[in-house]
């Protein structure tokens, strides 16, 4: 048997540690999480239109339809991260990912369903997390893949997935609940499927566009300021380019008298409908796909999102790399969104928030800060974060067959 200096150990030790010690979390990542819950209140709680004036609200113009495509982009981010990062995982190690990642979808749908059971018929909010769980597990077969065939699978979807939901919007059945309960799943399989994949307030199809963006993101060195300042830049020039090629094909190229012309509404009606969006994309002409309103999920609309997602993202990871400190209420609600976002859509049910928005919105913040900084401080890990994250972890272990202390059985 051959002796081992202490030096080697000591080498050995540190190459060991090295390989399961996880690096710092990325601040800005967080962050941006954050700010993209930070939206979605605003969006849920605050008018989308002034009263007076009838022009579009702050909160409708900065965060309609931005945030949640930021969402969907970190939680690529996130799926990249936890598969190996530059290095993707491979063979027993990437099956266990992709079975994590199907309980970790399973129980997020779950918790999404259960809300939706709470709602009322109008709900006051739309509940993205069942769509997140069709995003989890329609991100399963690209789990292994590089940025390069990341970015390329993104684009298809970017741009076949728009084509899809209007040519099969007239054959597809309506959806039965804003909000998808279990019963609604159970009773109505297809139309649930449909609105999820298709027809929904977040369908999966176009937004697997953000989420692999994000996977493939993930799949970069993030940390170096090069990287982060391309993100600030393409998000910018992605997003400048969306608007102007959509201003150009409408009024330069007759589309705006096109979508006149073929859905028989009056220009008021149809300036409405390029602010807010027209519902459910219309189906009377191809030109409807040349616009970029918010929730339209169009090619341009997916890409002045995908915009101005990297840019945030690009910019807050700039900014937590020299002053992480003061993105601290951010970051640490960025953390936890599963659970800040469940327990704000469980307060929406209730239906007390309408006669003092502004109020609601500032109470919100605060509390959820405040529970997000000192719950971080104490226990680490959010309380719905934690249990996905266990049963995530006990999925990959029966798959890798090691015990809790990470030994082979």
């Amino acid at each position: 048997m051959g002796w081992t200096t202490r030096a080697e150990k000591t080498a050995r030790a540190g190459f060991d540690n090295a390989l399961v010690r996880p690096k710092h979390r990325l601040v800005g990542i967080d962050a941006a999480r954050g700010l993209a819950l930070v939206g979605l209140m605003a969006i849920h709680l605050l008018p989308a239109y002034d009263e007076e004036t009838g022009e579009a609200s702050w909160s409708w113009i900065l965060f309609s339809g931005d945030s949640a495509a930021l969402f969907a982009l970190l939680a690529g981010v996130g799926l990249a991260l936890t598969s190996g990062g530059r290095h993707p995982h491979q063979g027993r190690e990437m099956i266990a990912d992709r079975v994590g990642l199907v309980v970790r979808a399973v129980l997020i749908a779950a918790v999404g369903l259960w809300i939706g059971t709470l709602m009322p018929e109008d709900p006051p909010a739309y509940n993205i997390l069942i769509y997140y769980g069709v995003f989890f597990l329609l991100a399963v077969p690209f789990l292994h893949l590089g940025p390069k065939a990341l970015f390329a699978s993104a684009v298809v979807f970017g741009i076949l997935s728009p084509l899809l939901m209007q040519g099969l919007r007239d054959s597809l059945p309506e959806f039965v609940s804003y909000n998808p309960t279990f019963t609604d799943l159970l009773t109505e399989p297809g139309a649930t499927a449909a609105q999820l994949l298709l027809t929904g307030s977040y369908p999966a199809l176009p937004y697997m566009t953000y989420l692999l963006v994000g996977l493939g993101l993930g799949r970069l060195n993030l940390r170096r300021t090069n990287v982060q300042v391309r993100l600030l830049v393409v998000g910018v020039g992605l997003a400048i380019f969306a608007r102007a090629t959509s201003y150009v094909l409408l009024y330069a190229f007759g589309g705006y008298e096109a979508l006149l012309y073929s859905s028989s509404m009056s220009e008021h009606y149809l300036e409405e409908a390029l602010i807010w969006g027209p519902g459910t994309l219309p189906t009377t002409t191809g030109w409807w796909l040349a616009i970029a309103t918010p929730h339209t999920n169009t090619p341009l609309a997916i890409a002045l999102s995908l915009g101005m997602s990297l840019a945030v993202l690009g910019a807050l990871l700039l900014i937590g790399q020299k002053i992480p400190q003061q993105l601290l209420p951010l970051s640490a609600m960025g953390a936890m969104t599963l659970t800040l976002y469940t327990a704000h859509l469980v307060g929406l049910s209730f239906e007390v928030h309408y006669d003092q928005p502004s109020l609601w919105l500032v109470i919100n913040l605060a509390v959820a800060m405040l529970f997000a900084v000192a719950w971080q401080r104490a226990l680490g890990q959010g309380p719905l974060e934690r249990v996905v994250a266990i049963s995530a972890k006990g999925a990959r272990r029966l798959v890798l067959g090691r015990a809790p202390g990470g030994t082979n059985r």
